[in-house]
């Protein structure tokens, strides 16, 4: 080879090295700013039965900040949920990273800002501190962490809250709880993880109390609305297994609308493909692969209806990959509307 041809040779490996080092760069700064973004998505829900009294009702979900920061004291977060007009605001979990449990001033300020917490509920996730221990003197107590959710304006849901209007009601319900008898003791469902005090002499009883709450939704009316908060999406499977277990009461719930988080959307999505993986314990291989279709948004199942929100944060289960990737953060709101 003459040094001609070597010249061009090394000249295009230039060139293709500074091409890879601008993509990486371009990347990187589109990675960050895409993170540091919030959307808002929109999304309608048709309920064949919705009184008049709700038509139009709105849902703002947040869910899986895991103590990310937008802006100094949330305040570019305040800013999308402050201008948004809602009826309901509902946390579905995660808004801690479970490797700084601590630091939970992150959604503090979060809830501190927000303007309209007339209807504000709250549910755990995987990642949350725990929401009861045993003390000293063997009492069963809320958690630092629920004592400062619940000082700050908002519902720590456990059984059933109900917002009522003329002789119409939408109900809110713990789903988890939701779908207990009462002689049924919690049980590890797989994929996801039972708090350390839920096996508890103390817990068991108060377990008992929240049930017997539950039983308002047994009798409800035609014209009434039954929404489910959970952190974990019910997959197709396990709404399988639910159905054909007649030691709990999922078969007499009629769930208008369950509305979940945890899955980030995938938290990496890649173009044309979508989500890779999410962290789901019902499906096989843990969640590599999962069917496009129930990762996020609307759908619907043996006359279920789930609504799965990408959520705002990262989580860290792969400490290199604790980013998003084409997938911005985001905060929903859920519109009810009746079915024409």
């Amino acid at each position: 080879m003459d040094n001609g041809a070597v010249t061009l040779k090394n000249k295009l490996a230039k060139v293709v090295a500074r091409l890879i080092i601008l993509f990486i760069c371009a990347l990187v700064i589109y990675i960050i700013w895409d993170n540091n973004r919030i959307t808002i998505a929109k999304q309608v829900v048709l309920v064949d039965h919705l009184p008049k009294e709700f038509e139009g009702y709105k849902i703002l979900q947040i869910t899986d900040l895991h103590s990310k920061e937008f802006g100094k004291n949330q305040s570019r977060l305040l800013k999308s949920i402050n201008s948004t007009d809602y009826d309901a605001i509902v946390f579905t979990g995660d808004m801690i990273l479970k490797s700084q449990s601590t630091y939970i001033k992150p959604f503090f300020q979060l809830l501190e800002g927000i303007q309209n917490k007339k209807n504000a509920i709250y549910i755990p996730g995987n990642e949350d501190p725990e929401a009861y221990y045993v003390n000293s003197k063997g009492v069963l107590v809320k958690s630092k962490f629920i004592n400062g959710i619940e000082k700050r304006g908002v519902k720590f849901l456990e059984s059933v809250y109900s917002i009522k209007k003329n002789n119409s009601s939408i109900n809110f319900v713990d789903f988890e709880t939701s779908i207990l008898n009462p002689s049924q003791s919690e049980k590890q469902t797989n994929g996801i993880f039972l708090p350390e005090y839920a096996q508890t002499k103390q817990y068991i009883e108060h377990r008992k109390t929240l049930i017997n709450e539950m039983s308002e939704i047994n009798h409800l009316n035609e014209s009434d609305v039954l929404i489910a908060l959970n952190h974990y999406p019910i997959v197709d499977t396990r709404i399988d297994s639910l159905l054909n277990d007649s030691s709990l009461k999922f078969n007499d719930r009629k769930y208008d609308l369950i509305i979940a988080g945890h899955y980030h959307g995938g938290q990496i999505r890649l173009p044309f493909i979508g989500a890779p993986f999410v962290p789901e314990g019902w499906y096989k291989w843990g969640g590599l692969f999962p069917p496009q279709n129930r990762v996020k948004g609307l759908w619907e199942y043996k006359h279920t209806k789930q609504y799965v929100s990408t959520g705002l944060g990262s989580s860290n289960f792969i400490p290199f990959l604790k980013f998003r990737l084409f997938n911005p953060p985001e905060i929903n709101v859920l519109t009810l509307k009746q079915k024409k």
